[in-house]
Protein backbone atom coordinates (compact mmCIF):
# COMPACT_ATOMS: atom_id res chain seq x y z
CA UNK A 1 0.00 0.00 0.00
CA UNK A 2 1.45 3.19 -0.87
CA UNK A 3 1.23 6.38 1.10
CA UNK A 4 -0.71 8.36 -0.61
CA UNK A 5 -3.47 5.76 -0.56
CA UNK A 6 -2.59 4.98 3.58
CA UNK A 7 -2.71 9.16 4.43
CA UNK A 8 -5.90 9.28 2.83
CA UNK A 9 -7.02 6.49 4.64
CA UNK A 10 -6.11 7.54 7.68
CA UNK A 11 -7.93 10.86 6.90
CA UNK A 12 -11.64 9.17 5.94
CA UNK A 13 -11.40 7.03 9.33
CA UNK A 14 -10.52 9.53 11.39
CA UNK A 15 -13.40 11.89 9.72
CA UNK A 16 -16.16 9.00 10.11
CA UNK A 17 -14.56 7.72 14.06
CA UNK A 18 -14.79 11.15 15.27
CA UNK A 19 -18.06 11.39 15.18
CA UNK A 20 -20.19 10.63 18.44
CA UNK A 21 -21.29 7.30 18.21
CA UNK A 22 -22.17 3.97 20.86
CA UNK A 23 -18.24 3.21 21.33
CA UNK A 24 -17.13 6.74 21.71
CA UNK A 25 -20.23 7.33 23.84
CA UNK A 26 -19.23 4.53 26.04
CA UNK A 27 -15.48 5.76 25.95
CA UNK A 28 -16.32 9.27 27.41
CA UNK A 29 -19.26 7.53 29.90
CA UNK A 30 -16.21 5.10 31.07
CA UNK A 31 -14.08 8.09 31.85
CA UNK A 32 -16.17 9.89 33.52
CA UNK A 33 -17.11 7.46 36.32
CA UNK A 34 -14.99 4.31 35.53
CA UNK A 35 -11.43 6.01 35.80
CA UNK A 36 -8.44 5.51 34.04
CA UNK A 37 -8.21 1.13 33.90
CA UNK A 38 -11.99 0.60 32.97
CA UNK A 39 -11.71 3.40 30.15
CA UNK A 40 -8.93 1.43 29.28
CA UNK A 41 -10.12 -1.55 29.42
CA UNK A 42 -13.32 -0.45 27.25
CA UNK A 43 -11.02 1.29 24.59
CA UNK A 44 -9.33 -2.25 24.20
CA UNK A 45 -12.68 -4.01 23.21
CA UNK A 46 -13.64 -1.19 20.95
CA UNK A 47 -10.09 -1.35 19.44
CA UNK A 48 -10.46 -5.51 19.05
CA UNK A 49 -13.63 -5.06 17.25
CA UNK A 50 -12.06 -3.14 14.51
CA UNK A 51 -9.65 -6.20 13.83
CA UNK A 52 -12.54 -8.65 14.30
CA UNK A 53 -14.35 -6.58 11.33
CA UNK A 54 -11.97 -6.33 9.10
CA UNK A 55 -11.10 -9.70 9.64
CA UNK A 56 -14.18 -10.69 8.57
CA UNK A 57 -14.45 -8.33 5.43
CA UNK A 58 -11.46 -9.96 4.38
CA UNK A 59 -12.74 -13.29 4.76
CA UNK A 60 -16.01 -12.32 2.94
CA UNK A 61 -18.36 -12.17 5.94
CA UNK A 62 -19.24 -8.55 4.70
CA UNK A 63 -20.38 -10.05 2.02
CA UNK A 64 -22.71 -12.37 3.56
CA UNK A 65 -23.97 -9.69 5.44
CA UNK A 66 -24.97 -7.92 2.14
CA UNK A 67 -26.52 -10.84 0.65
CA UNK A 68 -28.31 -12.37 3.06
CA UNK A 69 -31.42 -10.24 4.33
CA UNK A 70 -32.24 -12.40 7.12
CA UNK A 71 -29.14 -12.53 8.63
CA UNK A 72 -28.79 -8.50 8.76
CA UNK A 73 -32.39 -7.93 10.36
CA UNK A 74 -31.17 -10.08 12.94
CA UNK A 75 -27.79 -8.63 13.92
CA UNK A 76 -29.62 -4.77 13.28
CA UNK A 77 -32.11 -6.18 15.95
CA UNK A 78 -30.15 -7.57 18.38
CA UNK A 79 -27.42 -4.12 18.01
CA UNK A 80 -30.17 -2.23 18.58
CA UNK A 81 -31.90 -4.16 21.56
CA UNK A 82 -28.04 -4.10 23.35
CA UNK A 83 -27.99 -0.43 22.73
CA UNK A 84 -31.61 0.17 24.37
CA UNK A 85 -30.67 -1.98 27.35
CA UNK A 86 -27.37 -0.42 27.82
CA UNK A 87 -29.40 3.23 27.21
CA UNK A 88 -31.46 2.31 30.16
CA UNK A 89 -28.58 1.53 32.46
CA UNK A 90 -27.08 4.36 31.80
CA UNK A 91 -30.10 6.51 32.77
CA UNK A 92 -31.02 4.87 36.10
CA UNK A 93 -27.19 5.10 36.84
CA UNK A 94 -26.17 6.98 39.94
CA UNK A 95 -23.31 9.62 40.26
CA UNK A 96 -20.34 8.52 41.37
CA UNK A 97 -16.73 7.32 41.06
CA UNK A 98 -17.71 3.86 39.61
CA UNK A 99 -20.41 3.82 36.60
CA UNK A 100 -22.69 0.64 36.68
CA UNK A 101 -23.59 -1.68 33.68
CA UNK A 102 -27.19 -2.36 34.57
CA UNK A 103 -29.99 -1.26 36.35
CA UNK A 104 -29.19 -2.96 39.68
CA UNK A 105 -26.36 -0.94 39.88
CA UNK A 106 -23.39 -3.38 40.15
CA UNK A 107 -20.02 -1.76 40.34
CA UNK A 108 -18.70 -1.91 36.67
CA UNK A 109 -15.80 -3.76 35.75
CA UNK A 110 -12.51 -3.37 33.51
CA UNK A 111 -13.65 -7.27 32.41
CA UNK A 112 -17.18 -5.43 31.75
CA UNK A 113 -16.24 -2.48 30.20
CA UNK A 114 -14.33 -4.50 27.80
CA UNK A 115 -17.13 -6.94 26.91
CA UNK A 116 -19.60 -3.80 26.49
CA UNK A 117 -17.74 -2.31 23.60
CA UNK A 118 -16.62 -4.95 21.84
CA UNK A 119 -20.31 -6.11 22.00
CA UNK A 120 -21.77 -3.00 20.67
CA UNK A 121 -19.53 -2.92 18.01
CA UNK A 122 -20.37 -6.22 17.18
CA UNK A 123 -23.61 -6.15 17.44
CA UNK A 124 -23.71 -3.06 14.64
CA UNK A 125 -24.02 -4.58 10.96
CA UNK A 126 -23.30 -0.40 10.28
CA UNK A 127 -19.73 -1.57 11.26
CA UNK A 128 -19.43 -4.19 9.12
CA UNK A 129 -21.33 -3.03 6.44
CA UNK A 130 -18.93 0.15 6.22
CA UNK A 131 -15.76 -1.61 6.00
CA UNK A 132 -17.05 -3.78 3.12
CA UNK A 133 -17.76 -1.38 1.22
CA UNK A 134 -15.03 1.35 2.30
CA UNK A 135 -11.83 -1.33 2.66
CA UNK A 136 -11.88 -2.44 -1.16
CA UNK A 137 -11.37 1.09 -2.21
CA UNK A 138 -8.05 1.25 -0.43
CA UNK A 139 -6.55 -2.51 -1.40
CA UNK A 140 -4.62 -2.85 -4.78
CA UNK A 141 -5.25 -6.26 -6.15
CA UNK A 142 -1.42 -6.81 -7.42
CA UNK A 143 0.17 -6.14 -3.85
CA UNK A 144 -0.07 -9.32 -1.03
CA UNK A 145 -3.98 -8.65 0.40
CA UNK A 146 -3.80 -10.16 3.36
CA UNK A 147 -0.44 -7.86 4.40
CA UNK A 148 -3.12 -4.78 3.25
CA UNK A 149 -6.09 -5.87 5.51
CA UNK A 150 -3.26 -6.06 8.50
CA UNK A 151 -2.17 -2.60 8.14
CA UNK A 152 -5.68 -1.20 7.54
CA UNK A 153 -6.66 -3.34 10.67
CA UNK A 154 -4.21 -2.36 13.15
CA UNK A 155 -4.51 1.99 11.91
CA UNK A 156 -8.05 1.64 12.15
CA UNK A 157 -7.61 0.08 15.23
CA UNK A 158 -4.71 3.19 16.96
CA UNK A 159 -7.04 5.59 15.60
CA UNK A 160 -10.34 4.40 17.46
CA UNK A 161 -7.83 4.17 20.54
CA UNK A 162 -6.42 8.03 20.22
CA UNK A 163 -10.00 9.61 19.73
CA UNK A 164 -11.88 7.12 22.46
CA UNK A 165 -8.69 8.25 24.63
CA UNK A 166 -9.77 11.77 23.60
CA UNK A 167 -12.98 11.20 24.74
CA UNK A 168 -12.37 9.35 28.31
CA UNK A 169 -10.24 12.13 29.23
CA UNK A 170 -12.92 14.70 28.68
CA UNK A 171 -15.08 12.60 30.50
CA UNK A 172 -12.64 12.48 32.79
CA UNK A 173 -12.28 16.30 33.02
CA UNK A 174 -15.70 16.47 33.56
CA UNK A 175 -16.12 14.54 36.42
CA UNK A 176 -13.46 16.83 38.26
CA UNK A 177 -15.14 19.88 37.32
CA UNK A 178 -18.91 19.42 37.35
CA UNK A 179 -20.88 19.20 39.78
CA UNK A 180 -23.30 15.82 40.99
CA UNK A 181 -26.43 17.16 39.38
CA UNK A 182 -24.89 18.29 36.01
CA UNK A 183 -23.03 14.60 35.45
CA UNK A 184 -26.09 13.13 36.25
CA UNK A 185 -27.46 15.10 33.39
CA UNK A 186 -24.68 13.65 31.41
CA UNK A 187 -25.28 10.46 31.96
CA UNK A 188 -28.97 10.90 30.61
CA UNK A 189 -27.43 13.11 27.35
CA UNK A 190 -25.13 9.83 26.84
CA UNK A 191 -28.56 7.44 27.43
CA UNK A 192 -30.76 9.47 25.16
CA UNK A 193 -28.07 9.34 22.07
CA UNK A 194 -27.85 5.83 22.51
CA UNK A 195 -31.12 5.30 22.58
CA UNK A 196 -31.20 7.87 19.47
CA UNK A 197 -28.82 5.40 17.90
CA UNK A 198 -30.97 2.51 18.62
CA UNK A 199 -33.81 3.84 17.13
CA UNK A 200 -31.74 5.06 14.05
CA UNK A 201 -29.93 1.19 13.81
CA UNK A 202 -33.77 -0.42 13.68
CA UNK A 203 -34.70 1.65 11.01
CA UNK A 204 -31.53 1.40 9.25
CA UNK A 205 -31.28 -0.41 5.64
CA UNK A 206 -28.75 -2.34 3.65
CA UNK A 207 -29.62 -0.28 0.50
CA UNK A 208 -28.53 2.77 2.35
CA UNK A 209 -24.60 1.74 2.34
CA UNK A 210 -24.85 1.34 -1.50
Amino acid sequence: MDLASLSLYIIAVSAVTIMPGPTMLLALNNGAHGGKRIAACGIAGAALSDLILIAAVGCGLGALLIASEQLFTLVKWIGAAYLLYLAYGLWRAPVGPIQTDTASEKPLSGRAAFVRSLLVALSNPKGLLFFSAFLPQFIRPEGGIAAQYITLALVTALIDIALMSVYAVGGHHAMRLLSNQAMRWLNRGCAGMLAGLAVALSLYRRSETH
